[in-house]
């Protein structure tokens, strides 16, 4: 542990050499100044973890002093000493922000304790600060992008499960690529227990037996291979919160154990009778739809209730209009400083092509697709030259036309007229910001027209409106 340094502040030099003895031979580093303005100047370049100091000093008391400190925002115990006790004083230091108030004869052991309890604030205000940062910092990177009306909606949700105790089940629903695990992570760390652990468990990823040792841990010689004691995932997640990923996947065997952990908040090692409790929240994601699966006999029903005591469903990316472009730019940015490159914007064109594209990968997709194109652009814009062949709406040219994709004519020119309706709509709803209407008048094209267009190649007018 590092040395802490006390500042002793008092112009008796019989006292300031007591104090120093006594906190030396407790391994402090000690400074001494003998009035208020030497204090004030020590501490414009130290850095002390205590100060004692006493009121009654010439020229500027050590009240005027701690007035000073409190008003730099310096955030240190100040212990104040004084031989003349009264209840004005007392108040008026406690009131600036003492740390304690001690009148003399001062008893030695009792500033031993004083300094130690001192120090323990001091060591626990930092470790606050610290998981505070620390949760700032999670927050930050599990943090959803998106402006769209439903995500806002999303967005509450996501608030009212973070207020709510731990015993409140919480089901995620999306598609794969949505960032489910987002959401969860993000209910966990602006909830009331984010510096306990988050616990994320894979429902997929492990085969049956090993799933059950990972979820619930195991005594040594519970079965062979059982060397030691192992804590599972459900007695590390302590207050925090245990992420159930792809939940729908579970065997049904697997459900009915999880059911009875859900349902009574205890569990055992595999191999003990000890019963533990389970103080974490659970959260459960699923790209399935567990009223169908309930339905056709391939997720237990009591289960699902238990589950869904709050669900939040997350929108597919082709469902959230300019979210699209807020994160195609988001991912740019963060690229740019990932992969150290300097690339200043995307293109209108393939702005107006990803607006346009269905994404079955969702917000993943986009991202894969960002990355891929950051990696091979060597100038300072995202084109459709960056993407290689990955887009293929337009040609590579001025006159953004398809590319022809077939030497047979009459697959060519289906081909290309299909590509070309595509584009010329979409350019039509890019420029005119959604507006349908303003479109097919530029287009000099009935709105009746326009729309059957726009319905034939799944184009969404919502997607090119600015919020």
């Amino acid at each position: 542990m590092k040395q802490p340094t006390l500042l002793i502040v008092d112009d008796d030099a019989h006292i300031r050499f007591a104090f120093k003895k006594t906190f030396e031979a407790l391994n402090y580093r000690t400074l001494e100044a003998a009035n208020g303005a030497q204090a004030l100047q020590m501490l414009s370049h130290n850095k002390p973890a205590i100060i004692f100091m006493d009121i009654m000093m010439p020229d500027m008391d050590g009240l005027e002093v701690l007035q000073e400190i409190k008003k730099k925002k310096r955030e240190i115990p100040v212990i104040m000493i004084t031989g003349y006790g009264t209840m004005h004083t007392a108040m008026k230091a406690i009131q600036l922000g003492a740390y304690e108030y001690l009148t003399k004869p001062l008893d030695i052991d009792k500033i031993r304790l004083i300094a130690d309890r001192a120090l323990e604030m001091v060591r626990l205000r930092k470790a606050l600060k610290d998981m505070e940062e620390k949760s700032f910092r999670e927050t930050k990177r599990f943090e959803l992008i998106g402006k769209s009306e439903k995500m806002q909606e999303v967005y509450k949700k996501m608030g009212a499960a973070a207020a709510s105790p731990n015993t409140t089940n919480i089901l995620i629903q999306g598609e794969s690529g949505t960032g489910k695990e987002l959401v969860a992570r993000a209910i966990h760390f602006n909830g009331n227990f984010a510096q306990e652990p988050l616990m994320a468990v894979n429902c997929t990823a492990l085969p049956q037996g090993l799933f059950e040792s990972e979820l619930f841990g195991y005594e040594k010689g519970a079965f062979t291979g059982a060397v030691d004691r192992k804590i599972g995932y459900l007695e590390k997640a302590k207050n925090g919160t245990i992420f159930l990923d792809e939940i729908g996947d579970l065997s049904l065997h697997l459900q009915q154990k999880l059911l009875r952990v859900i349902q009574e908040r205890e569990f055992s090692r595999l191999g003990s009778t000890d019963i533990l409790p389970i103080p974490a929240r659970f959260i459960a994601a699923t790209n399935h739809n567990l009223e169908e699966e309930v339905d056709k006999g391939n997720f237990r029903e009591d289960l699902f209730y238990r589950l869904n005591v709050m669900i939040i469903h997350i929108p597919p990316l082709n469902e959230r209009g300019t979210d699209i472009t807020l994160l195609a730019n988001f991912f740019l940015d963060r690229l740019n400083k990932k992969l150290r490159k300097n690339i200043k914007m995307i293109s209108n064109p393939v702005l107006s092509f990803l607006n346009g594209h269905d994404f079955p990968g969702n917000v993943r997709e986009l991202e894969n697709m960002i990355e891929r194109a950051v990696i091979l652009e060597k100038g300072g814009i995202l084109s459709f030259d960056s993407f290689e062949n990955y887009l293929q709406p337009y040609e590579k040219s001025s006159s953004l036309l398809p590319q022809l994709s077939s030497v047979v004519y009459q697959k060519a020119r289906s081909a290309w007229l299909t590509e070309f309706e595509k584009c010329f709509i979409m350019e039509r709803l890019r420029i005119n910001r959604g507006n349908v209407t303003a479109a097919a008048k530029e287009a000099k094209i009935e709105r009746q027209s326009f729309q059957r267009l726009m319905k034939k190649h799944k184009i969404r007018s919502k997607n090119f409106k600015e919020e």
